[in-house]
C-alpha cells in the first residue's frame, strides 16, 4: 500500500508536536510495509527519509497558463485566500502583524500562480498564501504520483488532501491533532473552522487524536460518528544516552513546564501553582520553555509576584536540549486548557521524570501513572507538585511505573491502527 502524505513540517523542523508524531508514525506505517511519499512546503535537506520518501513542495512547478493544470485552482478556488490566518499567535502577536499581512494579500496572484513558490515553511502573515499554493501543489502531485490513499494531517494541509482526492479519485484519510477549538476557546478564526469542516466533510474517514477530540468533532464540526476513528498518539523510543546522572548545576528541585506559551497550554495556572509553592518552601525553581504570545505576560506576572530569582524562561528548546532539560528536571507539568493529546508528557515520563497533567487533555485518558488534575485548580495542581517534589518514595513510583507505560506506547501500535482505518476505504 502506498500512502500520499501531506503535513507542514518534518523533523528536525518543528515548532510543537505535529512534526513529532508525523515522523512517529511514518516510522510505525514503514514497518508494517507501508511506502510513504511525504510532502512538506519546504525540505531543509536533513530530514529523516528512512521511513518516507520527500517531497519538496517548494522544488515543484505549476504552469497555471497551461489549461490542463489551471484546472488545478478550481479545485481549491472556494478558499479565502485573503484572509488573515496567523494559527499559535495570539491576539497582540496577531495586532502586530496586521499591516504585514495586508501587504502579503496585495501581492497575493502574482506570487501564488507563479510557477515557482518558495514556502517559508512556518507560520507566518501570508500563511494563508502559503496554504492556498500547497493545496495547488497537491492537485498537481496527484497527477504524477502513483499512491492508493491520500493522509492530511491537521487544518493546514486539509485543501491539498482534497484537492488531490478530487484530481486522483483515492480515498482521503484527514487527521485532526488540534481543532480550531483547541487552540483558540470560544473565539474561533471562523476561516479556520471552515478549512477543519470541509476537509472533514470531504475525508472518507477522519482520525482524532483522542476521545476528548472526537466529541469535539462530532459535536461542534457535525461530522458523521461512523466515519471518526480514535488513534492515541505514542513516543518515540529513546536511542539517545541515558542523562540522568547528568549535573543540572543548581541543588533545588526544578520543575518544569515545556511547549508553546499560549491560551491553550495553560502557562498562567503554571506561575500561578508556582506562587503558592514558593510560599511553602522558597527552595523550588520553575522553568518555563518555550516561546508564544502570552510569554510577555508571564514574564510580567513572574515579576509582580516577586518570583524572579526562582523562576527561568529558556526560550524555544529542541533536540538535545530538551533532552538535557529533563534530565535537570525533578517533576514535568501539562496544565494545559484544551490538550487534543499531549506527547511532551510522554518524552518526560520515558526520561524518568514524573507528570501532572490536566483532566482535560487527550494523553490523560491513556496514561495511570500519573498526577491528574483539572487545569484551574492551582491548589490542586501545586499540592501535586509539592508531593512529587518532597515525598521521594511517591516520586520513584511514578518514576519507575510510568517509564514502563510510556515504553509499552509505541508507534507501530498506533500506525497498525491507522492501517486498518486505510483498509477500511480500500
Amino acid at each position: 500500500m502506498k500512502v500520499l502524505m501531506f503535513g507542514w513540517e518534518f523533523p528536525p523542523h518543528i515548532t510543537g508536536g505535529l512534526g513529532t508524531a508525523c515522523f512517529g508514525l511514518t516510522k510505525g506505517l514503514a514497518k508494517h510495509g507501508l511506502e510513504i511519499i511525504f510532502v512538506v512546503p519546504k525540505a531543509y535537506g536533513d530530514e529523516s527519509q528512512e521511513a518516507v520518501r520527500l517531497v519538496n513542495a517548494s522544488e515543484v512547478t505549476v504552469d497555471i497558463d497551461r489549461e490542463d493544470e489551471r484546472s488545478y485552482w478550481d479545485r481549491v478556488q472556494y478558499m479565502e485566500v485573503g484572509s488573515n490566518i496567523i494559527p499559535y499567535v495570539g491576539p497582540e502577536s496577531f495586532e502586530n502583524l496586521t499591516e504585514e499581512s495586508k501587504r502579503a494579500t496585495e501581492k497575493f496572484q502574482s506570487r501564488v500562480f507563479s510557477q515557482k513558490f518558495e514556502f517559508s515553511g512556518k507560520y507566518g502573515s501570508n500563511l494563508m498564501e502559503e496554504v492556498a499554493r500547497y493545496a495547488l501543489i497537491g492537485s498537481s502531485i496527484a497527477t504524477k504520483q502513483d499512491f492508493d490513499i491520500i493522509h492530511a494531517h491537521d487544518w493546514l494541509t486539509y485543501s491539498a488532501g482534497v484537492a488531490a482526492k478530487e484530481t486522483s479519485g483515492k480515498p482521503l484519510v484527514v487527521h485532526m491533532h488540534a481543532t480550531e477549538f483547541d487552540r483558540s476557546g470560544e473565539n474561533i478564526n471562523t476561516d479556520v473552522y471552515a478549512i477543519e469542516r470541509r476537509g472533514m466533510e470531504m475525508a472518507d474517514r477522519v482520525i482524532t487524536v483522542s476521545n476528548l477530540t472526537r466529541r469535539i468533532v462530532i459535536d461542534r464540526y457535525g461530522i458523521d460518528p461512523n466515519k471518526v476513528f480514535t488513534v492515541h498518539n505514542a513516543v518515540e523510543p529513546s536511542d539517545k544516552p541515558d542523562l540522568q546522572g547528568f549535573e543540572k548545576a543548581v541543588d533545588e528541585k526544578v520543575v518544569t513546564f515545556l511547549g508553546r506559551i499560549t491560551f491553550q497550554k495553560g502557562p498562567e495556572y503554571f506561575v500561578e501553582a508556582a506562587h503558592k509553592i514558593l510560599k511553602r518552601d522558597p527552595n523550588v525553581r520553575f522553568v518555563m520553555a518555550g516561546t508564544g504570545d502570552l510569554l510577555n505576560k508571564m514574564v510580567l506576572r513572574v515579576a509582580q509576584l516577586r518570583m524572579g530569582d526562582r523562576f527561568h524562561f529558556t526560550g524555544f528548546l529542541k533536540g538535545d536540549d530538551v533532552d538535557k532539560m529533563f534530565a535537570m528536571s525533578d517533576v514535568f507539568v501539562m496544565p494545559s486548557i484544551s490538550e487534543p493529546f499531549g506527547i511532551v508528557p510522554l518524552e518526560a515520563m520515558r526520561s524518568n521524570v514524573p507528570v501532572v497533567i490536566s483532566k482535560q487533555s487527550g494523553v490523560a485518558e491513556i496514561l495511570k501513572h500519573a498526577i491528574k488534575v483539572d487545569f484551574w485548580d492551582i491548589d490542586a495542581m501545586a499540592d501535586a507538585i509539592y508531593g512529587l517534589c518532597h515525598y521521594q518514595a511517591l516520586s520513584n513510583t511514578f518514576i519507575r511505573f510510568g517509564k514502563d507505560e510510556v515504553d509499552s506506547l509505541k508507534w507501530e501500535h498506533a500506525s497498525l491502527e491507522v492501517k486498518k482505518v486505510y483498509e477500511s476505504v480500500l
